[in-house]
């Protein structure tokens, strides 16, 4: 399962910024998507674990999670991202 990391587009930016935002402190979880998530990180920065790898991403990065990726969020610096589920 790959984890898309990229810039967003103008459109992607006006598009996330409507979009319900979630925040969390430095911390370390598990976590499993039921869903396709997209999120576009406001601030922060978090190293994502999972099987056969792991990627890292800050703030201004537009990031898709696949369904039924299991992973483990290292959250380094505190985070504030727009996110939705599909």
């Amino acid at each position: 399962m790959n984890i898309t990391v990229r810039k967003p587009t103008d459109d992607e930016k006006l598009e996330m910024s409507k979009q319900s935002v979630w925040g969390c402190e430095i911390s370390e979880f598990d976590w499993h998507y039921d869903s396709e998530e997209i999120c576009l990180l406001i601030e922060g920065e978090v190293v994502v674990s999972y099987e056969g790898g792991s990627i890292s991403f800050g703030a201004g990065d537009y990031v898709v999670f696949p369904k039924g990726l299991s992973c483990v969020w290292k959250v380094i610096k505190p985070v504030k991202k727009y996110y939705i589920f599909k």
